[in-house]
């Protein structure tokens, strides 16, 4: 394994992360942040999306990243493999970082054959539900052989993938997510502005989600509670942002339940940290969650949250000082925790504050940056 320049005066390492798609997503946009503020810190800086893809494309060539596109076809695709390699050896890629499973299985076999093999790191963004997948699991258990660390983006994360043995305690480290803060943020004018651009006026009090409309995202709990909520608060609208294979399910669902006039499916929308101004109270009430970037979003906004009591949900939110947690799926409970917050807008402002000042303090891509860079010299230490 080389050896990484030890000085500020040497160049620093190159970087090439590998992804499954661009698209737009939790995972994407920490990648992207990422891999823009490592290009900005002197690093020479890709990302390699196996698939076909456009999302955060355009934002990070923009901003000076290139971005190679694999096209996979198939489970596994040996053309692709070729493409990855030769990117490997045309870039001098110091650091292979892969994010999630099948990532990381292709860079491991991709690099076998290079005479200059670059240090393998793997970041796994979520509680590995995947993984149920046998073929999967086997194939990502065997890149780790080849993996000299995996960063796993919360403490329940790691926690529960080196219970389960999917990944061994002596290469695991916890690494969270982080965001640009200074995109976020609210005051009066945003307010207004975010308001204009969703159809909504001063008078309503908005409860609001992002977040891909797929079923582990539980968006039909939060519909199905409106006709309760709109009995306690006439004012109230939901607005769910976000796009995916459960649209039509869902607006019929708004149909059926004649709350179509309060609850509005806004769509994929690409500047969210304009829109979330918009809003009163950020719900997530998803079955399982990793290290939410949308929570820390909503953080960075100085929004009120509720969320379920899921993954690394409660290392967001701490119940009562930054948010409220409630049990996942449990209607009774996240109907009062919403009542609650809808009813007191002292509350509100008190815990959005609070979660606004952790999450600059603990979840900035400045933060996350740095822990890479620590996360790094950690892996390169452990092969020499």
């Amino acid at each position: 394994m080389q050896n990484f320049p030890s000085s500020a005066a040497e160049h620093l390492p190159a970087i090439l992360h590998v992804v499954d798609t661009l698209e737009t997503g939790g995972l994407e946009r920490v990648v992207s942040d990422l891999a823009i503020a490592q290009h900005a810190r002197g690093h020479d800086t890709a990302v390699f999306s196996l698939l076909a893809t456009d999302g955060f494309r355009r934002e990070l060539e923009a901003a000076g990243v290139p971005v190679i596109i694999g096209n996979k076809q198939g489970t596994l695709d040996r053309k692709l493999l070729g493409h990855l390699r030769q990117t490997l050896a045309d870039r001098s890629v110091d650091i292979l970082h892969t994010h999630n499973f099948v990532p990381n299985y292709y860079a491991a076999i991709a690099s076998l054959a290079l005479r200059r093999a670059p240090l393998l790191v793997n970041t796994c963004h979520n509680m590995g539900s995947r993984l149920a997948q046998r073929r999967l699991r086997w194939l990502y258990r065997a890149s780790l052989l080849r993996t000299a660390r995996v960063a796993l983006v919360g403490d329940q994360v790691r926690d529960h993938l080196v219970r389960t043995g999917i990944v061994s305690a002596t290469r695991a480290a916890t690494v969270i997510n982080g965001i640009p803060v200074e995109r976020f943020g609210s005051s009066p004018l945003r307010r207004q502005a975010a308001r204009a651009r969703l159809g909504l006026v001063d008078a309503d009090l908005v409860i609001g989600c992002v977040g891909r409309l797929v079923a582990l995202k539980n968006h039909a709990q939060l519909i199905g509670l409106m006709p309760a909520l709109l009995q306690r608060h006439p004012r109230l609208k939901l607005i769910l942002i976000g796009d995916g294979p459960l649209a039509a399910e869902l607006t019929t669902q708004v149909v059926t339940l004649g709350v179509g006039d309060r609850v509005s499916l806004a769509g994929a929308q690409s500047d969210i940290a304009s829109l979330l101004p918009a809003l009163d109270v950020f719900a997530q009430p998803s079955l399982t969650e990793g290290i939410s970037i949308a929570l820390l979003e909503a953080s960075a906004s100085g929004l009120a949250m509720v969320a379920s009591d899921v993954g690394g949900n409660a290392e967001i939110i701490r119940n009562n000082e930054t948010g409220l947690l409630v049990p996942v799926a449990n209607d009774a409970a996240l109907l009062t925790a919403l009542d609650r917050l809808l009813a007191d807008a002292d509350l509100r402002q008190r815990l959005g504050s609070a979660a606004s000042d952790w999450v600059r303090a603990h979840a900035s891509i400045e933060v996350m940056s740095d822990a890479y860079e620590a996360f790094y010299c950690d892996a390169r230490n452990s092969r020499k």
